[in-house]
């Protein structure tokens, strides 16, 4: 039962970072969406934009925290987590 709170926390905490980065490259870039992750990608700057769409998981989390259930917003905290990693994983590489 734990498990598949977390679970669902993470895949909600996934979907408001991809929804973060979708929003912030519709509303601020010129660009459409394939062609602005390319040209972050060969630039280096696509750590910056997940990390902007990283600030979409405040809201289920503390959605989650307000409703009392804390293993779902765990599972957002480990989505959060998982973006970091990713963002250091393409900033050093």
């Amino acid at each position: 039962m734990i498990k598949k709170e977390i679970l669902i926390g993470l895949l909600v905490g996934l979907f408001a970072n991809l929804a973060g980065i979708y929003l912030y490259i519709t509303l601020f870039s010129p660009n459409g969406l394939e062609e602005t992750i390319t040209k972050a990608r060969s630039e280096g700057f696509l750590g910056s934009i997940i990390a902007l769409g990283a600030i979409a998981n405040f809201l289920p989390f503390f959605v989650f925290l307000k409703k009392n259930q804390p293993y779902r917003s765990r599972g957002v905290l480990i989505a959060t987590l998982i973006a970091a990693v990713t963002i250091a994983i393409l900033k050093f590489s």
